[in-house]
């Protein structure tokens, strides 16, 4: 019997020592695991701020682009108002009529040509003179029924493109 009680002894002193290797295996299974959870939430969190970095750039990227590209045609819009101007005082001066409703067709096209491009035009004159949208060249004395800071005649009109103005209006300003 003393052998049946030292087989138990002994059994249960392996069991005590399984236990205790078991528990010090699942508490360092445990670290491990809320090691490579924090190293996860970190990962992750890199991961994110990456994506967003880069989102932010392709915005940036495609803003840059897309104002180039209005600086470009702004840049070559302005080449072209020549024309236009061209056009309106050879209106101005022609007395033959076919030739003057060809020179009409022509303005008329002008016009249409810069509307599909998005570009206004500025013709402030009987409105008070804004500085944003027009450029003094020169100032006349008020007369009967005038009111000072107006815009007298417009001696090149302006333009702008969406928001942006391409060419500030020149105007003469009552004063």
């Amino acid at each position: 019997m003393s052998e049946k009680k030292k087989t138990e002894t002994e059994e249960k002193a392996e069991e005590k020592t399984e236990s205790t290797k078991s528990s010090k295996t699942y508490e360092s299974l445990k670290k491990e695991l809320e090691t490579c959870k924090a190293q996860a939430d970190e990962y992750k969190d890199k991961w994110m701020r990456s994506v967003a970095e880069f989102d932010n750039y392709k915005k940036r990227n495609a803003r840059l682009w897309q104002d180039a590209f209005n600086e470009g045609k702004a840049d070559v819009i302005l080449k072209i108002l020549s024309i236009g101007d061209n056009l309106d005082a050879a209106l101005g001066m022609i007395s033959d009529e076919g030739t003057a409703e060809g020179i009409r067709l022509l303005k008329r096209k002008f016009d249409e040509t810069l509307a599909s491009l998005e570009v206004v035009e500025i013709n402030p004159e009987g409105e008070k003179f804004d500085p944003n949208i027009a450029e003094a060249v020169m100032r006349v004395d008020k007369t009967e029924g005038e009111e000072n800071d107006t815009v007298k005649q417009v001696f090149q009109k302006g333009y702008k493109l969406k928001d942006k103005i391409i060419r500030y209006a020149k105007v003469s300003v009552i004063g």
